[in-house]
């Protein structure tokens, strides 16, 4: 399966206009924003778990790190609320659950392959413009929260993917909103304008040169 799998090209994915698909495990849907591989894929999704869902136990081979978007997250590390964001590194294991359902932004086989490194944070402690969540020779990830009617520039060297936490901005031309997501091939350039409600967005860059 390849979605959105050319990283030459810009992509956007709006939230309202992808469909939810049925995963293998009952009560667990996705929207997949990108995906190279079936069921165990290089893949930026969105998941959303029903109350009482579940997965098997699994591995992260590749390793997995997602961002609470509502709701409660499960697994054996704890419960993580909605801001948390999570890094389980290559060879990590755990059998992901919602007792009271959630929906998350999780990226899976992405990780430098050396990478031991478990990172969990509450994205909502704080309200400084700029929070770092994770950076190494290989990437970097944060989340921005921009001003009212800001003009936003971020060269994107070694690409870059905006997902929108809350609020909304137009770039190219074209307006994302809450849950949309847009990725930026590398030596392009992000010029956007927020709208007058600001907007808090996830924001990742450095780690597209290797796909192309």
């Amino acid at each position: 399966m390849r979605i959105n799998a050319d990283f030459s090209k810009r992509v956007a994915v709006h939230f309202e206009d992808t469909p939810w698909v049925q995963s293998p495990a009952a009560g667990v849907e996705r929207k997949m924003l990108d995906r190279i591989g079936e069921e165990v894929a290089r893949a930026t999704t969105i998941v959303r778990f029903a109350p009482g869902s579940a997965f098997k136990p699994h591995t992260h081979d590749g390793g997995e790190e997602y961002l609470v978007l509502d709701g409660v997250f499960q697994d054996e590390l704890g419960d993580f609320p909605e801001g948390s964001y999570v890094r389980n590194p290559p060879t990590s294991r755990h059998t992901p659950a919602a007792a009271q359902g959630a929906t998350i932004l999780v990226k899976l086989h992405q990780f430098d392959p050396a990478d031991r490194q478990h990172v969990q944070i509450n994205t909502r402690i704080g309200a400084e413009p700029v929070k770092p969540l994770f950076s190494d020779a290989h990437e970097e990830v944060r989340i921005e929260n921009w001003g009212p009617e800001a003009r936003i520039k971020i060269e994107a060297e070694g690409g870059l993917e905006v997902f929108v936490i809350d609020g909304a901005f137009v770039e190219n031309g074209e307006e994302f909103g809450r849950w949309d997501w847009l990725r930026l091939p590398p030596g392009q350039v992000f010029s956007g304008r927020v709208g007058q409600n600001g907007a808090r967005v996830w924001v990742k860059s450095g780690h597209l040169t290797q796909m192309l």
